[in-house]
């Protein structure tokens, strides 16, 4: 590590070939109770892929962000060079959110936009229709202006909906350091490598990645990736036993999921860049690493790559990136990989299932054509240390 990054990285920072000894999980928490049983994986460490999930390397959203925020973009961003937050802290009255609230069921739920506007007109339609109707079987039929006005008023009050909803999409990053104003406190800290949690600090290596499945009321299923502590009785909330776990989203598929741990993995580790990702573009020359390896030439595209990319591509251009992007995430090598946390925790390899070559199919029904493979050994890189105090 060169006397910069060993002034700017802090002796905990998590290095991939330096994971020291642990000990096992306790006996009362074995694996299969660590892993809910709905978890269908439990993903490797280490050997990175290099691919980032699509949701975060052609993000919708970031460019309307950093245009507003501009200079202030570097204090109010989720993702920064320092930390990746998992919590927003709002200094906001109870009011403020009870109206934010309703604002938002108002204008998201009875707007034309996304159809539930649609749905409330056709009701009010229907219900009118029906009163006229009901009339002709009245011995004094009445029709009375509430009954044919009423479908004009829900139109109304859902087309003043959708208008709220445009402002709202056009304006809220206006609120951002209310409504954004991501706290360090709770976050994946890259500098030191520790996990901020309302249980205390943990550190990264003591975390494992889970592909979560979850059904809905018609057989639908949904994963997505969780990262667990792996010593609850250190981290467990005492209220309800739950282990410490966040959520990180991706969109799509399960190869979207590995990579989104691939992404995670690389952004703690202080031995590489971080993830070439819009978000992170502003904050990589404040990154000892990552500054040294785009002034080496390695990265191979300009400093201000993707804010020119999002500033003269088109909606359908972007449209074109992402579809091309989720092949090349689908394509890479995820399955089967050699897992270096096997040599640091004893017991952490008799844990694994099979896994398949095409991750994917954890996603779909069993098919003829799905290999399984068992993982390969990984090489013992890490330094001989002693078991932490966990």
């Amino acid at each position: 590590m060169s006397p910069t990054e060993q002034d700017h990285y802090a002796e905990t920072a998590f290095r991939a070939d330096a994971i020291p000894r642990q000990a096992p999980p306790s006996e009362k928490s074995t694996w299969k109770k660590l892993g809910s049983n709905l978890d269908v994986a439990r993903l490797p460490w280490g050997h990175y892929i290099g691919v980032n999930p699509t949701l975060y390397e052609y993000d919708n959203e970031w460019f309307e962000d950093y245009q507003y925020m501009k200079e202030d973009y570097l204090g109010y961003a989720m993702i920064n060079d320092a930390r990746w937050s998992k919590f927003v802290d709002e200094d906001i009255s109870l009011l403020y959110r009870f109206l934010r609230f309703w604002f938002v069921v108002i204008s998201h739920g009875f707007s034309f936009i996304g159809g539930g506007g649609y749905f409330v007109f056709a009701l009010a339609v229907i219900t009118s229709v029906v009163g006229v109707i009901a009339q002709f079987f009245s011995d004094t039929p009445e029709y009375p202006p509430l009954i044919l006005t009423f479908p004009l008023g829900v139109a109304a009050f859902c087309g003043a909906a959708t208008i709220l909803r445009r402002l709202y999409e056009k304006y809220s990053i206006r609120f951002y350091k209310s409504n954004k104003n991501w706290t360090d406190d709770i976050a994946f800290c890259r500098r030191t490598g520790m996990v901020k949690s309302f249980r205390g600090e943990f550190p990264f290596y003591e975390f494992d990645a889970f592909i979560e499945m979850r059904a809905d009321m018609k057989g639908n299923q949904f994963h997505s990736l969780k990262v667990r502590h792996r010593y609850p009785q250190h981290s467990k909330d005492e209220r309800n036993g739950l282990p410490l776990d966040y959520n990180f989203p991706a969109d799509g598929n399960i190869a979207q999921l590995y990579a989104m741990w691939d992404m995670l993995g690389r952004y703690m580790d202080v031995s590489q860049p971080l993830p070439d990702i819009p978000r992170l573009e502003p904050f990589r020359h404040l990154d000892p690493a990552t500054k040294a390896f785009d002034e080496a030439g390695k990265r191979g595209r300009p400093a201000t790559y993707w804010r020119d990319l999002y500033a003269k591509a088109s909606e359908q251009e972007l449209k074109q990136l992402r579809e091309e992007h989720r092949q090349i995430v689908d394509a890479a090598p995820w399955g089967s990989r050699p897992d270096l946390m096997a040599h640091s925790v004893p017991g952490y390899g008799d844990s694994y299932t099979a896994e398949p070559e095409d991750v994917n199919a954890y996603g779909r029904f069993p098919n003829k054509a799905d290999r399984f493979v068992e993982r390969t050994e990984a090489k013992d890189s890490s330094p001989q240390n002693k078991p932490d105090n966990h």
